[in-house]
């Protein structure tokens, strides 16, 4: 990856870790889960509130490193407004572009916004770091309602 580029991505995951987008509790979540990594201590809890098989509205709370937080932040903000299936087709390319697997099933756009977590496949132990809020995401809608 170009030098330049990977700058680029490593200012974005600050960014969205000093200053995470839909951070806080949702008032009425239809849905919520609690993640937790053993192996770093991040913890997470992702509430949502579905309304006609879309997610109507998304925040997260949680402490951990700056890679957990910022891929809860990037999870919350490009899933909002999203369908289920849309949901858990950006949540499967996702999961494979940090593993440095081939991605091809996310469009153009979503594959732009999620290139900045690309990088983590090369560190395997960080993997978890930047799944525990897709996990959870999809821990809350397999629950069902809160």
């Amino acid at each position: 990856m170009d030098p330049s580029l990977r700058e680029l991505y490593q200012e974005v995951i600050l960014d969205h870790s000093r200053h995470p987008r839909h951070f806080g509790a949702l008032e009425h979540p239809t849905h919520k889960a609690e993640g937790y990594n053993p192996l770093c201590g991040d913890r997470v809890t992702v509430s949502l509130a579905l309304k006609d098989g879309r997610v109507a509205d998304i925040k997260f709370q949680g402490k951990g490193c700056a890679i957990s937080q910022a891929s809860a932040s990037l999870m919350s903000e490009m899933l909002a407004g999203r369908s289920l299936a849309e949901a858990e087709k950006l949540m499967g390319g996702f999961l494979h572009l940090v593993k440095g697997e081939a991605a091809g099933d996310l469009s153009e756009d979503d594959r732009e916004r999620l290139d900045v977590m690309g990088g983590i496949s090369e560190f395997p132990m960080r993997v978890k770091c930047a799944t525990l809020a897709w996990h959870t995401f999809h821990n809350a809608v397999e629950e069902g309602a809160t």
